[in-house]
């Protein structure tokens, strides 16, 4: 049980929650700051005639609207109603779930004016796993995701569909089987549920904790293509990395080191004076990664621990203010940052298959033993190189880009929510394409034998052959390279950072 408290969450812990399917609680404390706050909003309500946004006024460019009392109710509802116009293919469920949690982390600060009944209700949904379906297309990364988080609120008042089991169904026929009531949402409730940059959130957390592990599969891919290749060592030597120093750079080097320790391969003497840069330049390439990485979670820590809808509520100074802390423009950028680190993962590792079926450093062209009436491993190069030339593609910036909306009202937006999508299929893309190597690089070292590579990687290697066997006659080849995708994936689960 992880309970939900003002402490920041990190991402490891977030990481943990997804993967261990514990349940979540509010703790004490976020009990008694979401009660406070909402308190203090009854009682200015009721005290004061002032013009508050989206509380007791219109939304948008109506927010010169002054709305009724007995209104103030409908308004809520109004709202979540009229901005669930989201399209496109569903959100991934683990996405779902960080929405979920990270909107209770969110309102668990006390700061948004929500009822305890409301809150206690998204924790539901987290811990019965009643998720919202919820589609990719139609926020604009300001004003709050709009779209995505009006979807995952319209189960709240008996609306919409979720997903239970996989299995989409009405929310009013999950709300009766589980004896919930819908919420009755109550002033300013509706704006602080919609309002908010947990769409943009779960998608970088989702994107960052599968980038720690593509960062450490592509240093893997690349080791056993380094010895596939028969390459030297030297650049990976320490004394070159202490003196351009770059974090990553150096962790990078080192990782190729410890990876390849007591290499046969690496060991024997070589032909080659210097070897390509895709080789040569893995811990610049990498490490520049990692660093790019690296920010980005700073960003998103920060993020995930914030208050973002809008007004917020400062009860103890009795304050209530209309500011901009929906707007997604910090995500947007390291978004679009994170999905251009993560192509170059990607890219560099489309070079090293390239290196490998040429022929060269007596390997076979194609890496096939029987060229001619074999084509051998000369089409998963194609495949390589058609995924990274999409990837290229997708990393055109979203965050520069900006359309006019409500009315004028809205007048710059982030196009955060384009950059998270963008990203989740970028990290999808890199995990192929690294996939893709492995599986070359595999069938390379079949070609050195009896020489062998260092202790980590002999242990992969044979793990590796009881899924996908050395390809010794031409095959459907695609087969292997799912199951290349799926066995990494465990086995990046299994080794520890």
């Amino acid at each position: 049980m992880h309970h939900i408290s003002p402490d920041p969450l990190s991402l490891e812990q977030l990481g943990q929650i997804l993967k261990s399917g514990s349940k979540i609680a509010l703790s004490a404390e976020a009990t008694q700051r979401i009660e406070h706050c909402r308190q203090y909003l009854d009682d200015k309500l009721a005290a004061s005639n002032e013009t508050f946004y989206g509380i007791n006024t219109g939304f948008g460019s109506l927010c010169n609207v002054r709305i009724e009392p007995d209104k103030l109710e409908q308004l809520q509802l109004n709202l979540v109603m009229s901005h669930a116009c989201g399209m496109g293919d569903e959100v991934p469920a683990d996405v779902v779930r960080l929405m979920l949690l990270l909107k209770i982390q969110g309102l668990s600060q006390g700061y948004s004016g929500v009822q305890l009944v409301t809150v206690q209700r998204l924790v539901d949904f987290f811990n019965h796993d009643v998720l919202p379906v919820i589609f990719q297309q139609g926020s604009l990364g300001a004003s709050g995701d709009l779209a995505p988080l009006a979807h995952l609120s319209l189960p709240l008042i008996g609306m919409g569909e979720v997903r239970l089991n996989g299995e989409k169904m009405s929310a009013a026929n999950v709300l009766k089987e589980h004896g919930w009531q819908p919420i009755r949402l109550q002033s300013k409730e509706g704006l602080a549920l919609l309002n908010g940059t947990q769409f943009c959130q779960a998608y970088g957390v989702w994107c960052l904790l599968e980038a720690r592990r593509l960062y450490e599969l592509a240093n893997l891919a690349a080791a056993v293509s380094i010895d596939g290749f028969d390459c030297r060592l030297s650049p990976f030597n320490e004394l070159l990395h202490k003196i351009r120093p770059h974090e990553g750079q150096l962790k990078t080097a080192k990782a190729i080191r410890n990876l390849l320790k007591d290499s046969e391969m690496s060991l024997r003497e070589k032909t080659a004076v210097q070897d390509p840069y895709a080789f040569r330049c893995i811990p610049q390439v990498h490490g520049a990664s990692y660093d790019a990485i690296a920010h980005v979670e700073r960003v998103f820590f920060t993020e995930i621990n914030s208050v973002t809808d809008n007004p917020t509520i400062f009860p103890d100074e009795d304050e209530i203010l209309s500011g901009g802390n929906f707007h997604a423009q910090p995500l947007a950028l390291a978004l679009d940052y994170l999905a251009i680190a993560l192509a170059e993962l990607g890219s560099i590792s489309e070079r090293r298959t390239y290196q490998l079926i040429s022929g060269q450093r007596g390997l076979p062209p194609f890496l096939t033993k029987n060229g001619g009436v074999n084509s051998g491993f000369m089409i998963p190069q194609y495949t390589a190189a058609s995924i990274v030339s999409q990837t290229k593609q997708l990393c055109t910036p979203a965050s520069v880009d900006s359309i006019v909306s409500s009315n004028g009202q809205e007048d710059h937006v982030s196009m955060g929510a384009n950059a998270a999508t963008k990203a989740w299929r970028v990290v999808k893309n890199v995990e192929r394409v690294l996939a893709i190597e492995f599986f070359t690089a595999a069938q390379a070292m079949e070609f050195r034998r009896p020489l062998r590579s260092s202790e980590v990687v002999e242990t992969a290697l044979s793990a590796y052959r009881k899924v996908v066997p050395m390809v010794e006659e031409d095959r459907i080849l695609s087969s292997d390279m799912e199951a290349t995708v799926v066995f990494l994936r465990k086995l990046m689960e299994l080794t520890p950072n």
